[in-house]
């Protein structure tokens, strides 16, 4: 490698949260060698994948990938998208491509478009499965092929190797499936031979853009500097400032050890980084390193199971809020007997939740004694069944008890504020992850299917 840093531009956490043009121009004035971003993540659950869908509307997205793509078109410099449409499923892969491809027609850009697939045949998992090159992570045990056709979609979470690939093959805009946040920041520096331990640090201090700065939300992007022995991180806002906490405190973000983390290939190990300030905005990082292990890719499926309605209601009652739990286990054994009374056999395996937001309805922890009861609460009923007319009944049978349920039994009935007429709401099937597993790979490019749009030459998919 040259003795310069290879400088990437983080425009922002994801596709679609906001790039700020003003911001990117800025790291190209900066003297930036690539643009690279994340744009997804299971953060928002399993029916992403499950569907094929991206949780980001497609105006956003196309508003953020256009300043990128035009960007990275005047000033010659790769534009690298990971985990493209949320999910990173060949569908959302394939979305992400129309939106790129439209931008292009209607800019004028002419790129050279390498899209990654790292979508999953179900044989060869069974295959590999079969040979022993699957292994569970907790709290998951060993994989059969019933959990597996289960899925709808399967992705694995590609490293840096498809990546460099694409880039070293001529690459102007890469639209990656599933991969590692810090993959796609990471590659364009591997490739250039950089410090391994300063590329990966550098990508997971960056992979949210701005939140590795004492002002997030200032800003959207950052620019980092990776060399032979470090790196460096400053914001693309003039306004905005990087410290050592701020930049040091990103290895906590998602990560359950805030000195080790596992990639694809290896962990990397902060343990002895030592973070200093330049000035008042740019901090320099040392002794990150990088610890080869065998070669292994995540694998994330999803699929649709049974079906859900809700009911909401407020309650203000006094007498209710000073006796909540003893209100949720009554009201719920009151629920249950009412479906099993007048629906019966039926209703098949069901399940009632009661969610009591204002309380407990995100620990799921009864609140320690003493804790004064709060001014209202909201209280989420959840039926999930085996079709989605049969929730719905469930919830039809349990209105009147929902609605009117007392807490004092020799008091008149209360009547709790209910949300919505229709009260029930059919949410649809319920989507789940069936899969948290390693596949170990030889060769980092086995799994994962490249295809080449070369607008330039008329040529494509």
């Amino acid at each position: 490698m040259s003795d310069s840093p290879i400088k990437i531009i983080v425009p922002c956490g994801s596709l679609g949260a906001g790039v700020r043009e003003e911001e990117v121009a800025r790291g190209l004035a900066l003297g930036a060698h690539a643009i690279a971003t994340d744009a997804g993540s299971t953060d928002s659950g399993a029916a992403y994948l499950a569907l094929g869908v991206s949780k980001n509307n497609r105006g956003s997205i196309k508003r953020d990938l256009a300043i990128l793509m035009k960007a990275g078109a005047e000033a010659g410099i790769p534009v690298i998208v990971g985990t493209a449409g949320q999910a990173g499923g060949d569908l959302n892969v394939d979305w992400t491509r129309d939106i790129a491809l439209e931008i292009a027609r209607e800019a004028g850009l002419t790129p050279r478009i390498a899209l990654l697939y790292s979508e999953q045949d179900k044989a060869v998992l069974k295959a590999r499965n079969a040979a022993g090159k699957i292994r569970p992570l907790p709290p998951l045990g060993p994989l059969d092929d019933a959990t597996i056709d289960a899925c709808d979609h399967i992705v694995a979470a590609m490293g840096p190797e498809p990546y460099i690939a694409a880039l070293q093959a001529g690459a102007d805009l890469i639209i990656g499936g599933r991969t590692t946040d810090t993959a796609v920041i990471a590659c364009f520096a591997l490739m250039h031979g950089v410090h391994a331990g300063a590329a990966w640090h550098a990508a997971k201090v960056a992979e949210c853009g701005s939140q590795c700065t004492v002002k997030p939300t200032e800003g959207a992007g950052v620019l980092v500097s990776i060399g032979a022995d470090g790196f460096e991180v400053e914001p693309l806002a003039s306004a905005n400032r990087c410290d050592p906490d701020s930049v040091s405190a990103h290895m906590l973000y998602e990560n359950a050890n805030p000195f080790r983390l596992t990639e694809p290939g290896g962990v990397l190990d902060v343990t002895l980084a030592r973070y200093a300030a330049l000035d008042d905005r740019r901090v320099r990082v040392t002794g990150s390193v990088w610890d080869p292990k065998p070669y292994t890719l995540k694998l994330e499926g999803a699929s649709s199971g049974r079906y859900q309605t809700v009911m909401l209601i407020g309650i203000q009652d006094p007498d209710v809020l000073t006796r909540l739990d003893a209100f949720h286990d009554n009201l719920l054994a009151a629920l249950n007997e009412r479906v099993r009374r007048t629906i019966g056999e039926a209703a098949g395996d069901f399940h009632i939740s009661l969610r009591l937001y204002g309380w407990n309805a995100v620990s799921g922890e009864t609140p320690p004694p003493g804790t004064p009861p709060p001014r209202e609460v909201g209280v989420l009923f959840v039926a999930t069944a085996d079709s989605q007319a049969m929730a719905t009944q469930i919830a039809k049978a349990c209105n009147p008890y929902f609605f009117h349920f007392p807490v004092i039994m020799d008091k008149e009935l209360p009547s709790y504020g209910f949300a919505f007429s229709p009260a029930e709401i059919e949410r649809g099937p319920i989507y789940e992850f069936r899969l948290n597993h390693v596949v170990e790979l030889d060769d980092p490019l086995d799994l994962v299917r490249t295809v080449w749009i070369d607008l330039a030459n008329g040529k494509g998919a």
